[in-house]
């Protein structure tokens, strides 16, 4: 999915939340209350009553993680309306806010709906049951669709027309469009399609999950003198869902149609004789999250093969239908599906606003998209010294995507290729189709080199990617793990061992991202480079212990998860407490994904009240309540959107004026400490650090036009700059600073230091 600006699929797990009884007395927010208090993009601002923060457990110490997670993509919509962004870039916001939801409702809320069922009682008396919890994400939800369709049909729409960019509706059909139209379904579409008449020998049939289906109302009788009132058309997924129209019958230079528009208006064809009462545009969405009792199974692989056939037809999370559908068609599509009035979204659209991503590719006007760029290499790269000469010369660290990935992919490629490597260890979990990086494996393993790759097979949304390439690497004669049974493999690690002189030395790649080339050019990550011999080590020893048996060994210089990351960033928070009450100065800056596990929360709330300084940079849910005054008043939180997915994880300590700098594949959540085997690394050089803290830290808090800034009530503000001031977008300042050409223009500012 992974998804430009989408939160990345393994960041939505289910929590470790579970259901309680309610107590005697406690009353769940009014549905207006919630909107009024948590929505702060909505049209309305003023909260009404008690809010949901009060309610949602821990004495409003902490945000819903649900809740947050459905304020961040309702930041991601808020792009789709800002109109400093080209055009269709606004169209792809929207349609990853879309994307956004259906995962949201494929994970999170289908994990709501099975603790409320299986009625599991939580373990903290002050925690909102399941069921509250699933109230107030289906009032919000709702409001957020609702806002998704107005800004396509009052904002982006006309945008698009007055571009030329025309998704012709069926009202506005010229004679000549539909002429075309009918015979386009005539040759292309009716041939493929299966209409099920519904009756006992016709059962209501297995619906895919976020397919796109219609539901029709009948009448008459046919051949057989059945008086089937209703049918079922599923589309199949072959069929493209946006159709250009070609010039001969449109003057724009642009137009389109969507294929529901097509099957609406000739699904007459597919019941002869029989009058069309009705026919409307449905989707369902499904629990798609996988589940394997690796305890119980011999091969992990060949389990999750099967399990990834049934994540089409898992349990219905929820129901959209056309606005214009029948209370009794909806009424019997609830039914058929097992869901509630409160499952059932009714759009003025397209059930599935992410087929309009189609546009970008399909419309060729680079005015309305972001300006190319080329990612910058720095120049001890390009000289013709080959990667171990130069990592002997000192460490490297990139900036993705501003800075190139191909430097990662040359590295292991060289590799590969190089005589004196031995053996060549890496994790994956996510990669890509067709990636340069697991060819390169493969021609090293086939070349004879000792090749291990842990590779995590359940990567949320990439199971069947990973299976593949483990099953090619496995014929090319690399040694293959799937990890620890009960730990995800989330750690980002490259290891090259080579022979040089009379011993050999250890190369090694960390990242706080996946080694996947699309999402390079898309994500914002660190990449280091290093031969430092006691970080090669306890890489060493990491992958020994993800592959092999033993107690766990101490290491040198890494952090990992899930046994030191904790205690150790545990103890950097307690220790500039400690400095705040002896009065000396102290400071907290981190960058992550996400911030959930309650510990590190409160004992960030504790530097606070000590009086550290702590600023936090969170792209999506945060469960922390930053500015309540004696709590977290010297806590600030903000979330910064923009052209590419933050991703990096950077944490930043003040310890007395050494400045500690790490950075980890790791977010600040349970079970990245707990669950996940991760690895977390220190930039000690003191030119590396500065370039960390400057480009990933400090160009972020500056930020006045990406950023936005949470509030003690929940409420994320968009950050403008003040009168007098510059100004300042973080990725727009590292892309100017760092990438070799934009737009066709070469870059002459410096290099970053």
């Amino acid at each position: 999915m992974d998804r430009d600006l989408s939160s990345p699929a393994d960041d939505h797990e289910m929590g470790e939340a579970v259901e309680r009884s309610v107590p005697e007395g406690a009353v769940a927010p009014t549905p207006e209350e919630l909107l009024g208090a948590t929505l702060p993009l909505s049209e309305s601002t003023e909260a009404g009553g008690e809010s949901y923060l009060e309610t949602c457990g821990g004495g409003g110490r902490y945000f819903n993680r649900e809740l947050s997670l459905l304020e961040f993509n309702a930041r991601v919509l808020e792009l789709a309306r800002d109109p400093s962004i080209p055009l269709l870039e606004r169209l792809r916001f929207l349609t990853i806010s879309t994307t956004n939801l259906d995962e949201f409702f494929e994970i999170r809320v289908s994990g709501l709906k099975q603790q409320i069922a299986y009625s599991i009682q939580l373990a903290r008396s002050d925690e909102p049951t399941p069921r509250e919890v699933f109230h107030w994400v289906s009032q919000l939800a709702h409001n957020l669709v609702e806002r998704q369709y107005r800004v396509l049909n009052d904002e982006l729409l006309p945008a698009l027309k007055a571009e030329g960019i025309v998704v012709v509706k069926r009202s506005e059909w010229t004679e000549e469009q539909a002429a075309w139209i009918r015979d386009y379904f005539r040759r292309h579409v009716l041939p493929v399609l299966t209409p099920i008449g519904l009756d006992p020998a016709h059962p209501f049939p297995r619906i895919h999950n976020k397919s796109l289906n219609f539901i029709v109302s009948l009448k008459g009788k046919d051949a057989f003198q059945r008086r089937s009132r209703v049918a079922v058309v599923q589309a199949p997924r072959s069929l493209p869902r946006l159709i250009p129209l070609p010039p001969s019958v449109t003057t724009r230079p642009h137009e389109f149609v969507m294929l529901s528009s097509v099957v609406h208006d000739q699904v007459g064809e597919l019941f002869p004789g029989m009058r069309i009462r009705g026919c409307f545009q449905f989707r369902v969405t499904r629990d798609s999250d996988l589940w394997v009792d690796e305890e119980e199974v011999d091969d992990l692989m060949h389990a999750l093969k099967g399990e990834l056939q049934s994540r089409r037809f898992g349990g219905a999370a929820r129901l959209e239908v056309a606005d214009n559908c029948t209370d009794e068609m909806q009424e019997f599509l609830l039914d058929q599906f097992g869901l509630t009035e409160a499952d059932i979204y009714r759009v003025h659209g397209p059930v599935n606003l992410h087929r309009l991503s189609a546009l970008y590719d399909l419309v060729d006007r680079p005015q309305l998209k972001y300006k190319s760029f080329i990612p910058g290499t720095l120049p001890r790269l390009t000289r013709a010294v080959s990667y171990f000469e130069q990592m002997k010369r000192g460490d490297i660290l990139l900036h993705h995507p501003f800075q190139s990935f191909t430097s990662v992919v040359e590295f292991l490629q060289e590799a590969a290729a190089d005589p004196d490597v031995l053996a060549i260890k890496q994790t994956v979990y996510r990669t890509g189709e067709d990636s340069p990086m697991m060819r390169a494996l493969e021609e090293a393993a086939m070349a004879g080199k000792d090749v291990t790759v842990v590779v995590e097979l359940r990567a949320r949304f990439d199971e069947a990617a990973n299976i593949d390439f483990a099953t090619r690497l496995q014929e090319a004669g690399a040694k293959v793990a799937y990890g620890i049974v009960g730990y995800k493999a989330h750690a980002k690690m490259l290891l090259v061992v080579r022979r040089e002189g009379d011993g050999l030395r250890r190369y090694v790649h960390l990242s706080t991202g996946n080694y996947h080339t699309g999402t390079a050019k898309a994500y914002t990550d660190i990449g280091f480079l290093t031969c430092d011999e006691e970080i090669g080590e306890d890489t060493h020893h990491l992958f020994q212990q993800l592959t092999g048996l033993g107690r766990v060994v101490e290491l040198n210089r890494l952090l990992q998860s899930p046994f030191g990351l904790h205690t150790a960033m545990m103890d950097a928070i307690e220790a500039e407490t400690a400095n705040a009450r002896a009065g000396r100065p102290a400071r907290i800056i981190a960058k992550m994904n996400a911030l959930i596990e309650r510990e590190v929360i409160d004992a960030l709330y504790t530097a606070s009240q000590a009086g550290v300084k702590v600023e936090l940079i969170v792209r999506g849910t945060c469960c922390l309540r930053p500015g309540v005054p004696g709590l977290s008043e010297n806590i600030r939180v903000r979330s910064v959107l923009g052209r590419f997915l933050e991703h990096s994880r950077i944490f930043y300590f003040l310890a007395d004026g050494e400045e500690r700098v790490f950075c980890s594949s790791a977010d600040w959540m349970p079970r990245n400490f707990f669950k996940r085997v991760e690895v977390c690394f220190p930039v000690t050089s003191r030119k590396l650090k500065r370039r960390l803290i400057d480009e990933g830290l400090t160009a972020y808090l500056d930020d006045n036009c990406d950023a936005w800034e949470l509030n003690a009530e929940g409420k994320y503000m968009q950050l403008s700059p003040e009168d007098g001031v510059a100004p300042t977008s973080a990725q727009q300042f590292l892309l100017e600073a760092m990438a070799d050409d934009i737009g066709g223009l070469k870059r002459t500012e410096p290099e970053l230091p």
